[in-house]
């Protein structure tokens, strides 16, 4: 999306202002449909640094997303959806079957629907 869609923005600026973790969103980008629950950045990146912080391997990128730098406070409107519990919808397959962390930019969506697909793994 050359411009991104003034609505969506407005959805993710309520969600941050709101630090709301409940609003279900799918989203289409180049070569993927993504359902999940949109986040407030700050709790995303909470959310991230606990995951890294627990792997022996990742824990020196925890403090990474650890910091906000100015993640929370923001004037300026969102330009990055922050989805948790959220799956890559591939046909009857959603990956990861356990929901993943993903942070997608606005200006790369091209359509969304409010709602969390469901997907059957038979």
């Amino acid at each position: 999306m050359s411009k991104p869609d003034r609505l969506l923005v407005d959805i993710a600026a309520t969600v941050e202002s709101e630090h709301s973790n409940q609003m279900p969103l799918t989203v289409v980008v180049p070569g993927a449909v993504i359902t999940g629950r949109l986040a407030p950045e700050s709790l995303w990146r909470e959310r991230v640094a606990e995951v890294l912080q627990a792997s022996e391997h990742l824990k020196p990128f925890s403090s990474l997303f650890a910091t906000t730098d100015g993640a929370t406070g923001r004037t300026e409107p969102p330009t990055h959806l922050h989805l948790h519990l959220s799956r890559i919808l591939q046909g009857s397959y959603a990956l990861p079957h356990t929901g993943g962390m993903y942070r997608i930019a606005i200006e790369d969506i091209s359509s969304w629907t409010v709602g969390d697909l469901s997907y059957s793994d038979q």
